[in-house]
């Protein structure tokens, strides 16, 4: 196994475990307060987006984030509205895998409410206003496909 599919895996790995337990201790808390009795503190949030792009268009779609992507999250950055953000690439382990995570870090749930009404403008600034983006959208599908989505609150144990 690769370096980069080593790194991957215990990416995937970390992220999975981290969601469980967040899982777990959602279901047992009854209050929005902490449990002193978690195993962890609470974290950032992280919005996950697992991509396959299409056989050969990975530098096409790569080359679109960093023109794209990156210039917007580097705006919402600038303006506090996100913490930081990371882009891995990997190898598919199956036909049917992702081989690239998008993430988004947040410092907080409440950083998500109205997030929209603050990131339209950087969007319109950026890409374009509705037309554009759409067209952008429609030339992304043809690169890549969204295997799916998380919301992930980062913990550290304790």
């Amino acid at each position: 196994m690769n370096t980069a599919r080593k790194f991957i895996v215990a990416v995937a790995i970390l992220l999975t475990g981290s969601g469980l337990c967040f899982a777990q201790s959602s279901t047992t808390t009854t209050t929005t307060v902490e449990s002193s009795t978690a195993p962890y503190t609470e974290g950032t949030v992280w919005q996950v987006t697992m991509v396959r792009t299409k056989p050969g268009m990975t530098d096409d779609y790569l080359k679109g984030l960093a023109k794209s992507l990156k210039t917007s999250l580097e705006e919402e950055k600038k303006q506090g509205l996100i913490v930081s953000y990371k882009v891995l690439l990997g190898e598919a382990s199956t036909p049917s895998d992702y081989n690239i995570i998008n993430m988004v870090e947040y410092k907080n749930m409440a950083a998500l409410d109205g997030l929209r009404a603050k990131t339209d403008p950087i969007a319109q600034k950026i890409i374009g206003g509705e037309d554009q983006q759409r067209e952008a959208a429609m030339k992304r599908a043809e690169l890549r496909e969204i295997l799916g989505g998380k919301l992930m609150r980062e913990i550290t144990l304790k």
